[in-house]
């Protein structure tokens, strides 16, 4: 628990993948809760445009892809006043570690893992010099045990997870909180055709950002990451028994 809660009203926040599924939601969710600007980031602006549309004055579209340094940097030159960065954009690839394409591992932590890590660096000066801020990484309670068929996105997350742990670490004494959340499965475009129960993205969101104001460290905002987060807490094994049997 951070030792203060978070304000979102008046802030100027960043969101990665903005264009759609929870990204969007969250993007609509902090203008709801009085963003004062909201930067909307996704790989083209055009995805954007009906965003901008909810708020033409407070919505601010950036071609961003965090894979790329050039870009990241000119994100972070145009968002200088942010104060809270929420790194939402990801890929999801399937396959089992004996079987799958090692490029798609590569993949997946390029954009999971790296490009979360390369945002960080690039807005952990401009947090510090407003004053200090907020970081919250998206990530997922496959983080915390896999399922076999999801591996290339299980262990870019799993990384991702261990990265905002030393993150949270180095940057509190530079004033920067870092959080993480833990979804389980969504509505949303990238999982399609998993026939799984899945959360409304919306409510979702709505519960993250709670979350980030009461100042929490570990986020786990639907019915199926709560429990199974709490079974991590007491029983890591059971966990990882559990999401093998998926």
């Amino acid at each position: 628990m951070h030792s203060e809660t978070i304000t979102i009203k008046d802030a100027a926040a960043l969101v990665t993948g903005a264009n759609r599924g929870l990204g969007r939601q969250l993007a609509e969710q902090l203008l709801d809760r009085g963003a004062r600007c909201l930067y909307a980031a996704a790989l083209t602006r055009a995805s954007l445009d009906s965003l901008v549309a909810l708020s033409p004055r407070r919505v601010v579209p950036l071609e961003l892809d965090i894979t790329d340094d050039g870009q990241v940097a000119a994100a972070a030159a145009a968002a200088s006043d942010a104060r809270l960065v929420i790194n939402n954009a990801g890929v999801m690839s399937f396959g089992t570690p004996l079987e799958v394409n090692l490029d798609l591992i590569a993949h997946n932590f390029a954009t999971n893992c790296c490009g979360m890590l390369r945002v960080t660096r690039a807005f952990a000066p401009v947090l510090e010099a407003n004053g200090g801020g907020t970081i919250l990484n998206v990530l997922s309670m496959l983080a915390f045990a896999p399922i076999t068929a999801m591996s290339p996105y299980c262990v870019s997350k799993a990384a991702a997870h261990s990265l905002t742990q030393a993150l949270r670490a180095q940057l509190a004494p530079r004033g920067i909180f870092v959080a993480g959340v833990y979804p389980g499965p969504m509505d949303t475009d990238m999982m399609n055709g998993s026939d799984v129960p899945k959360a409304d993205p919306k409510t979702v969101a709505g519960a993250i950002l709670d979350g980030l104001q009461a100042g929490r460290a570990d986020i786990t905002p639907d019915s199926f990451s709560a429990p199974a987060y709490e079974t991590w807490l007491h029983d890591p094994k059971a966990l990882e028994r559990d999401f093998a049997a998926l």
